[in-house]
């Protein structure tokens, strides 16, 4: 639990290294919907839907030569950092429109009614439908 001045702790949003933020931002805006807020060099924002605060913005790496994760993880080689889970309609459609925009579905699928796909630089995200 946090403390003292930070004891209210807010969560404002997630921010993914990229080689090419505005390339892996519009793929997001394109899978999302979401609204661009931001788009300068180095950085690109989105905000999240009904809510002011709320972002998943991408950035320039810059302390090290951009190295794209694999998933599963293997020995020795750069591991996901994270990954982004999506609710979606339709998971067939939502698949095949991700695939679209420049995904690649992850040769390791671990469940039945999810679907791990591999955003452009190479981060593992996965959609369900639920229900």
């Amino acid at each position: 639990m946090l403390r003292g001045r930070a004891e209210k702790g807010h969560y404002f949003g997630t921010v993914i290294d990229a080689p090419d933020p505005q390339a892996l931002g519009r793929f997001y805006h394109q899978v999302l919907g979401w609204e661009i807020y931001k788009d300068e060099p180095g950085g690109f924002g989105l905000a999240v839907p009904g809510n002011s605060e709320t972002y998943l913005a991408f950035q320039t790496q810059t302390s090290a030569p951009w190295e794209r994760p694999v998933w599963p993880a293997e020995e020795g080689r750069q591991q996901m950092m994270m990954h982004l889970d999506i609710e979606v309609g339709e998971l067939d459609a939502a698949v095949e429109h991700a695939l679209e925009l420049g995904a690649t579905l992850a040769d390791f699928q671990p469940q039945q009614d999810v679907r791990v796909l591999l955003d452009p630089a190479g981060h593992p995200f996965c959609l369900y439908a639920n229900g």
